[in-house]
């Protein structure tokens, strides 16, 4: 009986490098309770588990394999769904579907109507997920990239316009006959009972949907919009019928303001679509750059397929006015291509055989063979669209805080209706019609959705005018903490600077130029670094042929040495040659300080032990770093600049970039210590760097801005991309953060105040001193519009341009 209660699932882990890893994955999860059997196939890289649902879920198991030092391997998947109009409705998705075992995370974007998915898919499906969403009232449009979505969200839309029309249509004739003389009616047919064979129809066509929605609702114990409404419109509709058939005096006729409510409603909830779609049309006009098909080589062919068919390695052919289908590396032929798109440089750049493409951009003048070497998912255009679609989907702290209180707001409000309909009533002895408008206008006026939805509109407005200006923001944590920076740390090298440096100062001492020139490069052709690279070049441009060199060795951050026609050579800063006793003599301590002086950094060269030369290298700034800087500083910034060159060189650098605050000497593994310095003397500090040498201090940092090079956008470490490799963006990200997180509260401001302004006026309170209440149809109106503002509001941040501001 036993072995039938138990489940069976396979987990792939990855890290695992022997059979002691094995072992020790299979020892954590058998200490849980709950688990029968664990097996670890180390070469599949699968854990097979037989355990009890009843006792275990697989996030325990999950967990188990992580705190055993290793990594569990899960599927994602962006689910569209339709029918979310507020915070509760993706409360309700989110725990039906983390009910579900082997759903491990659940995200949910009410804006962009997305449902981020984390999964174990050998345990959980994307049907079940897809049974579990409609089981829950709400239209499963399919995963991301499926042409279903659009097609539904059409037919949704067209089914509203012509409820919205039945319902227009309907409440003016009711208010018509609400002034027709009585002796137009025939005797026998009462006004009451005209009004109802009136309404009964048109109401029952327009609130099928909001009823059906507070059923599944209820069905899934959540309190949302959908119940709130359906009470409020159920007890108009029944009050009047009660009214009509003599149950209730015949003053209770509401049968106007029913059918206008539910009219409302579905006039929001089509206008708020309408709107939320135009939200993430950044995404659709990212989308809309890729080619659909590609001309490849196929067996000696040339054909002509679709772009979901183009594998790595294939040869791709591109005409002259063509789209570049994916990226790769020319293979034949000269042209210059337009890559506006992702640098925004509006000149064409050249290409050549070994040249790098990306897709998207455009072919300008000739035709260009290339090899595929990343398709699909793994395209550049691909990488910032998947970038753009999680920054989305992520929530910033200021939205978690409103989403609690929304899940507060209902109850708190069914109670101010209960309060308010026994207080008119039995305390204050009014009449029964007029608490029961009271209670209806309560139910209809309250509406969490504006607080819902005032965040993620902004966010998603936001990100996606990030993504146009080429500055990809890629969490709503950066957002946020973008607002709150005091202080930004520039890397020198690459950021403020061309990252391009060259030899401006050959001098020898007892060596000709030629010689020193030709033993620096044989070492440093050993090496990557930016300074390494500029003293070969100067080899070759001097023509300079180079020796073989041996035992090479680097000194972290501080040079380099190798053995060259069996001389020792070391390649270095002054602290090198400190710690290795190589004796600077004061005159040539002179000719250092005056090539430091200039900003230029002085590479010290030494053969067996004996200085023999200096080499001046100078690596020019940025023709925007100066603009960038004041701007930043303009603002009330403070800003750094840290860097491995010696205190003359950075100080020369920094007075021409007027920045005071300067942190020389620095090792590339100590800049992360740095950033958290300025953080324990409370800095909120935002670092910028190339997103690679610089991923410690990026991850240190409070925002990490990583300036790329237009291909460099799946950068891990930092919070914000710039695609560009334009500093001036920096200045841009900061701007456009504190744009967003400016409406964002505006946006919260307005939902707040809606609802604490018209809940009371909808109890009555003004009634005893001013005589002025609600009427239900113009409480259902002002709530359908409450969230058509704030979507409005979110959407006038596409017509902010940080450049003008």
């Amino acid at each position: 009986m036993a072995d039938k209660e138990n489940k069976k699932i396979e987990i792939k882990v990855t890290g695992m490098t022997c059979a002691t890893c094995a072992a020790t994955i299979e020892k954590s999860l058998l200490n849980l309770e709950g688990v029968k059997k664990a097996e670890v196939n180390l070469a599949r890289e699968i854990a097979s588990v037989e355990y009890n649902p009843q006792k275990l879920r697989i996030n325990d198991i999950n967990n188990a394999v992580k705190d055993a030092g290793y990594d569990v391997v899960h599927e994602r998947a962006i689910l569209k769904v339709g029918g979310m109009t507020c915070v509760m409705c993706a409360n309700s998705i989110q725990n039906a579907l983390e009910k579900l075992d082997g759903v491990i995370k659940v995200t949910v974007n009410v804006t962009s109507e997305k449902v981020y998915v984390t999964f174990n898919s050998k345990v959980v499906s994307i049907s079940e997920m897809k049974k579990t969403i409609e089981e829950s009232g709400y239209q499963y449009l399919g995963i991301e990239g499926e042409a279903l979505e659009d097609l539904k969200r059409e037919n949704i839309q067209r089914d509203r316009k012509y409820r919205i029309l039945v319902g227009a249509i309907d409440s003016a004739i009711l208010m018509g006959l609400m002034y027709m003389p009585m002796m137009m009616l025939p005797h026998e047919l009462s006004m009451s009972l005209l009004m109802f064979l009136v309404a009964l129809p048109a109401f029952a066509y327009l609130s099928y949907p909001i009823f059906k929605a507070a059923y599944r609702s209820l069905k899934n114990k959540n309190l949302n919009m959908d119940v709130m409404y359906s009470m409020g419109i159920g007890v108009a509709f029944f009050s009047s019928v009660l009214g009509t058939f003599k149950v209730l005096h015949h003053d209770f006729m509401f049968y106007e303001a029913a059918v206008m409510l539910a009219t409302f409603l579905t006039l929001g909830r089509y206008l708020e679509e309408r709107a939320k779609g135009k939200t993430s049309e950044s995404i659709k006009r990212l989308m809309g750059l890729q080619a659909k098909s590609a001309r490849v080589i196929r067996d000696g062919k040339e054909i002509e397929i679709s772009i979901e068919d183009v594998v790595v390695g294939d040869t791709v052919i591109v005409k002259p006015g063509e789209k570049i289908p994916v990226d790769g590396e020319v293979i034949l032929g000269e042209s210059f291509v337009d890559e506006s798109m992702i640098s925004g440089e509006p000149i064409p750049v050249f290409k050549e055989k070994g040249s790098k493409l990306i897709g998207a951009t455009i072919n300008k003048n000739s035709v260009l063979n290339f090899k595929a070497t990343n398709v699909g998912k793994d395209t550049v255009l691909s990488q910032i669209i998947r970038l753009v679609e999680e920054a989305q989907g992520s929530k910033p702290e200021i939205q978690k805080i409103a989403d609690k209180i929304v899940t507060y707001f209902i109850p708190t409000v069914l109670a101010i209706a209960t309060i308010s309909f026994i207080s008119w009533y039995f305390i204050f002895g009014s009449t029964f019609l007029f608490a029961i408008t009271s209670l209806i206008s309560i139910l209809v006026i309250a509406c969490p959705c504006a607080l819902g939805l005032a965040t993620p509109t902004a966010v998603t407005v936001g990100i996606g005018k990030g993504a146009d200006l080429g500055i990809l923001i890629k969490n709503g944590e950066a957002l946020e903490l973008s607002e709150k920076l005091t202080a930004v740390l520039f890397d020198k090298t690459g950021t403020l600077t061309k990252g391009k440096p060259d030899v401006t100062d050959v001098l020898p001492f007892d060596i000709t130029e030629d010689s020193l020139i030709k033993m620096a490069a044989s070492v440093e052709k050993n090496s990557d670094h930016p300074l390494a690279n500029a003293i070969i070049k100067k080899a070759e441009h001097k023509g300079i042929d180079l020796s073989e060199s041996k035992n090479f060795d680097t000194f972290g951050g501080k040079g380099v040495k190798a053995s060259v026609s069996d001389k020792e050579v070391i390649i270095g800063n002054r602290t090198l040659f400190n710690e290795k006793k190589i004796s600077i003599r004061s005159e040539v301590e002179e000719k250092i300080a005056k090539i430091e002086n200039e900003g230029k950094t002085a590479v010290l060269i030494s053969i067996d032990n004996k200085l023999s030369g200096i080499i001046g290298i100078a690596d020019t700034l940025k023709d925007t770093s100066k603009e960038s800087i004041e701007k930043l500083m303009n603002s009330g910034l403070k800003v750094y600049m840290i860097t491995g060159d010696n205190k003359r060189t950075a100080s020369a650098i920094a007075k021409v970039l007027s920045i005071k605050n300067i942190l020389a000497e620095v090792l590339p593994e100590d800049k992360a210590k740095e950033v958290k310095r300025l953080q324990n003397n409370g800095e909120v500090v935002a670092f910028v760097g190339d997103g690679i040498n610089d991923a410690p201090a990026l991850a240190q940092a409070d925002v990490g801005i990583a300036i790329g090079s237009g291909t460099d956008v799946a950068i891990e470490s930092g919070g914000i991309v710039l695609v560009k490799n334009d500093i001036r963006d920096v200045v841009l990200a900061i701007k456009l953060s504190k744009k967003v997180m400016q409406r964002i509260k505006q946006n919260l401001f307005w939902a707040f105040a809606y609802n604490t302004a018209l809940i009371p006026v909808a109890a009555g309170v003004l009634y005893p001193t001013f005589g002025i209440t609600l009427r239900p149809e113009f409480a259902g109106f002002a709530m359908a519009m409450s969230s058509v503002t704030v979507v409005t509001l979110s959407l006038m941040l596409k017509r902010f341009n940080p450049k003008n501001n």
